[in-house]
C-alpha cells in the first residue's frame, strides 16, 4: 500500500494517465471552487465581496508577470534541455531560478505593500472611500499569495518537466479547502478578512506539498546567486515576451475591474463569479489536457519530429472542439439554474443572480475559444517561440479593452457587466485566428489537415442541435414535475437536462463516427481497468 502510494505521488505519468489525473482533480478542484463561491455568497455581503475580488488585482499582476510566464514558457524547456546534458546541471538551473524568483517576489511585495494606498484608488475609482480602504488592507494580506505561489509553481515546473503530475494536480484542492475552511469557520466573526487569510494559508500549503514531492525526485533546496549562467539568461529571455502577454491580460482585468466598479454594487463580484463558473469546463476539459500535452509537444520539437507535432496539435484541436463546444452551449442553456444553485443563498439576492446569469451567458464565446488559445500558445512555446503568441495576446487584450469600454458602460452600448464578458470572448476569437494563421506558417504540415475542418463542423452542428433540443425539452418537462422555488427542484431540473443533453450529444456524435468519442470511451475504459495507453502513441486521426 505504501509503495503504491509512493508510486502514485512521485511516479512518472504517461500523457493519457496525466490527462486523466488532471481532468479528475481539476474537476474536483473546480467543484470545490464553486462550493467556495457559494459560501462566499452566503457568508459575506456582496458589496464586501467586491473588495475581495478587487484586492486580487495587484497580487495576481505580480504573480502572472514574474512566475506564470516563467514556468511553462521558459523554465520547463530550459530545465529539460539541461536535464539532457546531466542531472546535476538541471538542478543548478533550478536552484538559481528559485532563488531569483524568491528575491524578486519579496522585493516587489515590499514595494507594493507601501504603494497599495496609491494604487488601489486607480483600480477601483468608483468605490466609496471606506471600500477603498478595506481593499487596501485586503491587498496587503494577499501579497503573501504571489510569494508562496511563485515558489509553488517553480516546484510544479520541476515535477511537470519530469512528468510527475499527481501532487501538482491535488495542490489546488488543498488551496480551495483552506479557503473554504476559513470562510465556514471564521467569516461570521471576521467577515471578508477570513477569506483573504484563507487564501494566504492555502497558497502556503499549495507550495509546501509540492516542495516535499520535488524532494522525492532529487531536488534539494539550495540558494544560488549564479544568475549569470547561460540557462538563467535564456529563461529570462524566453519569459520576457510571455510576461508581457500576461501583463497585458492582467492589465485588461484591471480595466475591467475599474469599469465594473462604476456599474453599481456587486458588479465586480458578479463578473468574477460568472468567470469562475465558466472557467470550470475550460479548466477541466481544456487546460488540464493542454497542461499534460505540453511536455510531449516540446519533446516532438526537440526530436525534430514536426510532422508528429502537427498531427498532435490537430488531434488536440479536434478533441477540444468536440468537448468544449457542447460544454459551452450546455452551460449557456442552463445558466440561470447554475447561478441559482451555486450562489442563490445568504446575501446573494435576485438582482445579483440575474446579473451573474446574464454575464455567464455572455461568456459563451470565451468558453469555446479560451482552451484553443491556450493550446496554440503552448504550441509556439514548444517551438521555443514566446514572442509570437505574446504579440497576438497583446493585440487581443487591447481589442477586448476597447470593446469593453464601448459595450459595458451606460455611455456606450450599455450592456453592463455582460458586456465585459462579451468583449473578452471576442478577444479570444481574435487570438485563436491569429495564432493558427501564424502557426501554419511555421509548421506547414498543419495545412494537410485543413480539408477536415468542414466535415468536423458539420458533425458538431448536428450534435449541438440534438443537445439543444433535448436540454430545452427536459427543462420544460421537469419544471412541470418539481417545485422550481426550492433548491432541490432547480437541482433536479439542471441535473436531468444536463444528463439527457450530454447523452444525446454523445449518441449522435457516436452515430456520426466522430473518432474523439471512441477515443474518450477507450481511455475511460482503459483507466477503469488500469491499463492506460498514451495518447501520443495512438494512430493519426482522420475523419
Amino acid at each position: 500500500m505504501i509503495r503504491r502510494l509512493r508510486t502514485l505521488v512521485s511516479g512518472k505519468n504517461t500523457l493519457s494517465s496525466a490527462a486523466t489525473i488532471l481532468v479528475a482533480t481539476t474537476l474536483l478542484s473546480n467543484v470545490l471552487g464553486l462550493l467556495r463561491d457559494r459560501f462566499f455568497a452566503q457568508k459575506v455581503p456582496i458589496d464586501l465581496l467586491d473588495t475581495y475580488f478587487a484586492a486580487f488585482r495587484i497580487p495576481d499582476f505580480v504573480f502572472n508577470l514574474i512566475i506564470l510566464g516563467t514556468v511553462s514558457a521558459a523554465f520547463i524547456p530550459v530545465f529539460l534541455e539541461y536535464r539532457a546534458k546531466g542531472e546535476r546541471e538541471s538542478w543548478r538551473v533550478a536552484h538559481a531560478a528559485l532563488t531569483l524568483g524568491l528575491l524578486v517576489l519579496l522585493g516587489l511585495a515590499a514595494v507594493l505593500f507601501l504603494l497599495a494606498p496609491t494604487l488601489v484608488p486607480l483600480i477601483v475609482p468608483d468605490f466609496s472611500p471606506d471600500k477603498q480602504i478595506l481593499t487596501v488592507e485586503l491587498t496587503r494580506i494577499l501579497l503573501l499569495q504571489p510569494i508562496f505561489f511563485g515558489l509553488s509553481y517553480l516546484f510544479s515546473g520541476i515535477l511537470n518537466a519530469l512528468k510527475r503530475f499527481f501532487v501538482y494536480a491535488i495542490a489546488p484542492l488543498v488551496y480551495n479547502l483552506a479557503i473554504i475552511g476559513a470562510t465556514v469557520l471564521f467569516a461570521d466573526e471576521f467577515g471578508v478578512q477570513a477569506l483573504v487569510w484563507g487564501v494566504a494559508v492555502g497558497a502556503f500549503l499549495h507550495m509546501f506539498i509540492q516542495f516535499l514531492t520535488a524532494q522525492t525526485v532529487g531536488f534539494r533546496w539550495a540558494f544560488s546567486l549564479d544568475f549569470a549562467q547561460p540557462a538563467i539568461r535564456k529563461i529570462v529571455r524566453l519569459m520576457l515576451p510571455r510576461s508581457i502577454g500576461l501583463a497585458a491580460y492582467q492589465g485588461m482585468l484591471l480595466v475591467f475591474t475599474a469599469i465594473a466598479s462604476s456599474l453599481g454594487v456587486g458588479a465586480v463580484a458578479a463578473y468574477n463569479f460568472a468567470d469562475n463558473i465558466q472557467t470550470m469546463p475550460v479548466a477541466v476539459f481544456g487546460l488540464s489536457f493542454v497542461t499534460a500535452l505540453y511536455p510531449t509537444l516540446a519533446e516532438k520539437v526537440a526530436g525534430k519530429k514536426l510532422a508528429e507535432f502537427a498531427d498532435l496539435v490537430w488531434r488536440s484541436t479536434r478533441y477540444l472542439l468536440v468537448v468544449m463546444v457542447p460544454s459551452a452551449i450546455g452551460i449557456f442553456l442552463i445558466r440561470a439554474q447554475l447561478v441559482r444553485l451555486i450562489l442563490g443563498t445568504g446575501y446573494f439576492g435576485w438582482e445579483a443572480t440575474i446579473t451573474t446569469a446574464q454575464t455567464l451567458g455572455a461568456f459563451l464565446i470565451a468558453m469555446i475559444f479560451a482552451a484553443l488559445a491556450a493550446l496554440l500558445a503552448r504550441s509556439f512555446w514548444a517551438l521555443h517561440d514566446t514572442k509570437t503568441p505574446t504579440v497576438i495576446q497583446v493585440v487581443s487584450y487591447v481589442g477586448a479593452i476597447l470593446l469593453a469600454l464601448w459595450l459595458a458602460p451606460a455611455r456606450g452600448v450599455g450592456l453592463g457587466v455582460p458586456g465585459l464578458a462579451l468583449a473578452f470572448g471576442i478577444g479570444s476569437v481574435v487570438a485563436v485566428g491569429l495564432s493558427y494563421w501564424q502557426l501554419r506558417q511555421r509548421v506547414p504540415h498543419l495545412r494537410g489537415y485543413e480539408a477536415e475542418w468542414l466535415p468536423l463542423i458539420g458533425q458538431l452542428i448536428v450534435g449541438l442541435i440534438a443537445l439543444t433540443m433535448v436540454v430545452q425539452l427536459a427543462k420544460f418537462g421537469v419544471a412541470e414535475l418539481v417545485d422550481m422555488e426550492r433548491f432541490w427542484g432547480v437541482f433536479v431540473q439542471a441535473l436531468v437536462a444536463t444528463g439527457l443533453g450530454a447523452g444525446s450529444y454523445w449518441l449522435v456524435m457516436s452515430w456520426q463516427g466522430v473518432p474523439e468519442i471512441a477515443t474518450i470511451r477507450s481511455i475511460l475504459v482503459r483507466r477503469l481497468l488500469g491499463r492506460a495507453t498514451p495518447i501520443e502513441a495512438q494512430p493519426p486521426v482522420r475523419s
